[in-house]
């Protein structure tokens, strides 16, 4: 364990960081499964409206840092693929 003050908070920051980003992350994989989940069921609705909010909180994780703007750009990309399939 850190004896330095400086460390210590450092180490306190980290972990509550982490928790945060922990839950972001689950809850844009989540989001994303449940757009795959309703094109699976051949729902183009349903795809459409979980797509909204998969594309809102990828933007938010690619903008946090969280995973790489690029890569949100393609799991996008292929989100809207997947619907389009479905819808055509």
């Amino acid at each position: 364990m850190a004896n330095i003050k400086s460390a210590i908070k450092r180490a306190k920051t980290s972990e509550e960081r982490n928790a945060h980003n922990t839950t972001v992350k689950s809850a844009m994989r989540t989001a994303v499964k449940k757009v795959e989940a309703a094109v699976v069921n051949n729902d183009g609705a349903a795809a459409k409206e979980n797509f909204a909010v998969a594309a809102k909180k990828l933007d938010k994780a690619a903008s946090k840092g969280l995973i790489h703007k690029n890569a949100a750009a393609r799991k996008k990309s292929r989100l809207a693929k997947k619907i389009n399939a479905v819808n055509a």
